[in-house]
């Protein structure tokens, strides 16, 4: 038995706690409270129940080693197979009886080659249309830094040559399984896609990715691949349309047609024209206001692409990822003329959660999984990432009142990009009304910007041995299951937010969201204050992108916390019961598939 655990026995209750449970010294450098002494007397039982959130039952023998700060490995550092998910199909989803196949051309795909949201997207989409019975195929680069561990299956399955720049460039092809899902891997011979992070190699970017569209459908034509749907993301794959139609569709390609889904306006592909040439099209015919040029560059030295303009033009359909963003787009941007001219083929449909990756009942990070029936195991995780992080937990004074404390003191969560788009204003300012409310913070994120980084490395190193706010300047997927799984509440403050999906997985784990009325959010949270919307209302929604907006969806928020704990609890099951899988989503995707498939 671990020497940092006891074993106390109350006739045929057996339950193994953390020494730490029965006497915690005093941690000086988090101003952690000290545990008092915890009595033994006839009704221990109950103690204990009251002890381990109300949930003895199941769990009563399963060991809990508290983490600490002081822990020489983190306590969300575990070897667990995160990427391997179970493909079991969910009985509620029935197979389609139209079946499409679908190939994704992306440069993200969750969890191997994630930086942001898209990686997500393309891996629950993909998940949700092979569990409705389609073909579906992903096919990415094959990065130089993809752990090959979490790779199932890899194979060779091809080996080409795809042209760049005057030069036709060998080209290998693989297919493996990543998640369940088949995944094509292209590995050029070149210094494309070489380095240890995803973006940001010693490579043109843009040229690799250009490369890249073109080696897709070389595959395609090699072996003689032709799906129904190829589905590009983002700026990075736009030029694939412009190549198929202008190239590989007066070769063999003749069946696909394309979808684009843009995630971001903000990232449109600036392309200078020699640097589309070296794809083997001809860049001057692409900058005319009716197909690629970046309107904005019209009249200047030299003029510019936009790679996203043409995939806008060049595509059957085009998505984007909420109704209310779709509109927001038309309405703004040097793009929404573009969009306009096309409106008859540009949908907004809002991003999914993939259930089968962000499920409280069956997650492998968590201490204690739980669901709206068995919302009180939700506190285990709380009380997990508190003693991790070396934030203040309860004080134990008695049988009765041990969570007393607990309970009143919310946590709130940020999980984010630490770039402008996520209101950065907002975040720091966040970080000090939660704390004179009484709560605590813990802040989740990259900064990209170097200013940024040390704005916030300022404020993590000021607060982290304090009881209220920690900053953790990384991305860890395994430490975002466990604030997720612990905080009541989280914060999404975005200036603009296309879809989002903290706030969606935050609810899936009974964490209340408190967001801006913009894009996704506004399509997703409504405001528990608003009447007209009681039935639908799930969260704390503010529309200006001022301090003073967000104080006041924090004071309502702490407020309801503090004063109303029943309706609390109901909202915190209400929330974990929404729907926002990817099932819904895809069934809207496959009606965009079929509006555009050749038949």
């Amino acid at each position: 038995m671990s020497p940092h655990t006891i074993l106390v026995h109350s006739n045929s209750l057996c339950v193994k706690l953390p020494a730490s449970f029965m006497h915690q010294p005093k941690r000086k450098s988090y101003n952690v409270p000290i545990h008092k002494p915890y009595s033994c007397h006839a009704n221990l039982t109950s103690q204990l129940q009251v002890a381990m959130t109300n949930e003895v039952t199941d769990s009563a023998s399963k060991k809990i080693i508290w983490p600490s700060p002081n822990d020489e490995t983190p306590f969300w550092t575990k070897d667990l197979p995160s990427c391997n998910v179970s493909m079991d199909v969910p009985v509620a989803v029935n197979k389609d009886s139209d079946l499409v196949h679908i190939a994704h051309v992306t440069a993200e795909l969750a969890p191997i080659a994630k930086v942001g949201g898209l990686g997500d997207v393309v891996t629950g989409l993909a998940r949700a249309c092979l569990s409705r019975g389609h073909t579906v195929d992903v096919i990415l680069p094959f990065y130089e830094c993809i752990p090959t561990r979490q790779i199932t299956e890899l194979t060779l399955i091809c080996t080409y040559n795809s042209y760049y720049d005057g030069n036709w460039v060998p080209t290998k092809a693989y297919r493996a399984l990543i998640s369940g899902i088949p995944v094509i891997l292209i590995e050029p011979s070149n210094h494309f896609f070489k380095g240890q992070t995803i973006y940001g190699g010693s490579y043109n970017e843009l040229e690799a990715y250009v490369f890249f569209s073109r080696a897709c459908l070389e595959w395609m034509q090699v072996t003689g691949t032709q799906p129904d749907i190829i589905h590009v993301h983002e700026w990075q794959t736009s030029a694939l349309p412009l190549l198929y139609w202008d190239m590989y569709h007066n070769l063999s390609l003749k069946k696909p047609r394309i979808v684009l889904t843009i995630h971001n306006m903000e990232h449109y592909g600036e392309c200078r024209k020699e640097q589309l040439s070296k794809s083997g099209l001809d860049g001057d015919v692409y900058a005319t206001a009716d197909k690629a040029v970046d309107d904005r560059t019209i009249g200047h030295n030299p003029e510019r692409l936009s790679l996203l303009k043409g995939g806008i033009v060049y595509s059957n359909a085009v998505v984007t990822v909420s109704p209310t963003y779709m509109k927001e787009t038309l309405c703004s941007g040097w793009l929404a003329s573009t969009l306009i001219k096309h409106r008859d083929k540009y949908n907004g449909i809002l991003n999914g959660v993939d259930t089968a990756i962000w499920n409280p009942a069956t997650d492998i990070f968590l201490p204690a999984q739980f669901n709206a029936e068995r919302i009180e195991r939700k506190k285990i995780c709380k009380q997990y990432v508190q003693k991790g992080l070396g934030l203040a937990t309860e004080t134990i004074t008695s049988a009765n009142d041990i969570h007393v404390v607990m309970d009143k003191i919310p946590l709130i969560v940020c999980i984010t990009r630490l770039v402008p788009q996520k209101g950065l204003h907002l975040i720091t300012h966040a970080i000090k009304h939660v704390v004179e409310l009484g709560g605590q913070i813990v802040v989740l994120g990259k900064a990209s910007d170097g200013r940024v980084e040390r704005e916030f490395k300022g404020l993590a190193d000021l607060h982290k041995q304090g009881p209220s706010i920690r900053i953790l300047l990384m991305y860890s997927e395994e430490l975002a299951h466990l604030l997720y799984a612990a905080a009541d509440m989280v914060l999404v403050p975005s200036v603009y937010e296309p879809c989002g999906l903290a706030q969606m997985i935050g609810m899936r784990y009974g964490a209340i969201p408190i967001v801006r009325k913009t894009g996704g959010l506004a399509d997703t949270v409504f405001d528990i204050d608003d009447h007209s919307n009681h039935e639908i209302s799930n969260g704390f929604v503010f529309e200006g992108i001022d301090e003073g907006s967000l104080n006041s969806a924090l004071d309502r928020a702490f407020a309801y916390y503090k004063e109303k704990p029943d309706e609390w609890k109901n909202l915190v099951q209400k929330v974990i019961k929404i729907d926002n899988s990817w099932n819904n989503t895809a069934g809207k995707y496959i009606g965009v598939y079929n509006s555009v498939r050749a038949r």
